[in-house]
């Protein structure tokens, strides 16, 4: 069994998909592992620590991919990336697939079986291959940390004898695993942190890490949260009714860190024109679903954006900017998913087809697109 790992085509990408700690677990599964010539360069990993832990290195792509079984990335591969890969190889990833359906055929035309980790279904069992959640936790907390470093005061209240600095106010929208990690952060850093979010259960969770939780509260805001614990699209009137109380909360606030995503969708707008314009100069807002078309109407995607004092922050690849912590726990991810195809006995693949955690990751098979999300329209 032979495991690829490749460098990642995307400039801004910045993680990698196996460590030296992994790639001594994949030998231990009995498998020969090929990392790309510089894969993890970006995240602090040089290919001499690839090759202490056993893995060999390949000088090109196509040298990696040659009879490789399973074929490791952070980022869906480029058109072309996979030539020379054998059929029926598995490609494991963040695919991002929604609305890409020629990415899709082309990952069908290339004959791989190909699995998306961020479809990963959200059971005990498979918490440990969680790679939003991975991902996200890491992401909440660089959002506090960009934010302080574009805000031009401390963050914790200090009394000095030259007076008093008052703690800084921060708003968190979406309380998910991002948004609950930017309150912890925001908390610890000292200060003064308030939070909201669609979801019944997420005011528990705000309230028992010290911060305040600020929501409209009716019959809706009960029921709005799916079976899998997303979030639900809300109605107009309520999305108006929480409008207004976001917005006179707004106005009051130094940092506004907004998290909110609902899968397979654009970014739900939060953050309006007029919002902005309310806070004071020197705010800053920190919009982590910039890449998903933003929370924040005035955000950009990969830019520092001002707009009337207010600073608008929209880094592309946020969990990419703490590169080593990142890549060491999505490394993780897909080992205990790969562990999990591979037989102990035989240190073989044998991929169980019928398991959940299969069904619901594998987008194509046997030159098909097999998940039933992904289906082409005729």
């Amino acid at each position: 069994m032979r495991i690829a790992v490749l460098s990642e085509t995307d400039g801004a990408e910045t993680r990698v998909s196996a460590t030296p700690e992994t790639v001594k677990k994949y030998k231990s599964l009995g498998a020969d592992v090929v990392v790309q010539a510089g894969a993890g360069a970006k995240a602090g990993i040089p290919d001499a620590e690839f090759e202490a832990a056993g893995a060999s290195v390949a000088t090109t792509a196509g040298d990696a991919l040659k009879d490789a079984d399973i074929v490791l990335k952070v980022r869906r591969p480029a058109e072309g990336e996979l030539t020379g890969v054998k059929p029926g190889a598995l490609v494991i990833a963040i695919m991002d697939p929604y609305g890409q359906e020629a990415a899709l055929k082309a990952l069908a035309d290339a004959q791989v079986s190909a699995f998306a980790m961020e479809l990963m279904p959200r059971i005990t069992r498979a918490q440990v291959m969680d790679v939003l959640s991975s991902q996200a936790n890491l992401a909440g907390y660089r959002a506090v940390i960009d934010g302080s470093a574009e805000y031009g005061r401390a963050m914790p209240m200090m009394m000095t004898a030259a007076g008093t600095v008052p703690a800084a106010r921060v708003f968190v929208m979406g309380a998910g695993v991002a948004g609950l990690q930017a309150v912890a952060t925001a908390r610890r850093l000292g200060a003064v942190v308030t939070a909201t979010d669609v979801r019944p259960a997420a005011k528990e969770q705000v309230e028992s890490l010290g911060a305040k939780f600020i929501a409209v509260e009716d019959e809706e805001f009960k029921q709005a949260e799916t079976a899998g614990g997303y979030a639900k699209e809300m109605s107009d009137a309520y999305k108006a009714k929480q409008a207004e109380l976001v917005a006179s909360h707004i106005a009051k606030q130094d940092i506004v860190i907004t998290t909110a995503l609902i899968p397979g969708r654009p970014a739900p707008k939060l953050v309006s024109r007029a919002m902005v314009e309310s806070m004071k100069p020197g705010s800053v807002i920190v919009d982590l679903a910039v890449e998903r078309g933003g929370n924040c109407e005035l955000a950009q995607a990969g830019q520092v954006v001002e707009h009337n004092g207010v600073k608008i922050v929209g880094h592309l690849n946020v969990p990419g900017r703490l590169a080593a912590s990142a890549s060491s726990l999505y490394a993780k991810n897909l080992y205990a998913f790969v562990e999990t195809l591979v037989d102990k006995e035989t240190k073989a693949l044998a991929v169980k087809w019928d398991d959940e955690l299969v069904k619901a990751t594998c987008l194509t098979r046997d030159g098909a697109i097999v998940h039933t999300a992904f289906q082409p329209t005729a």
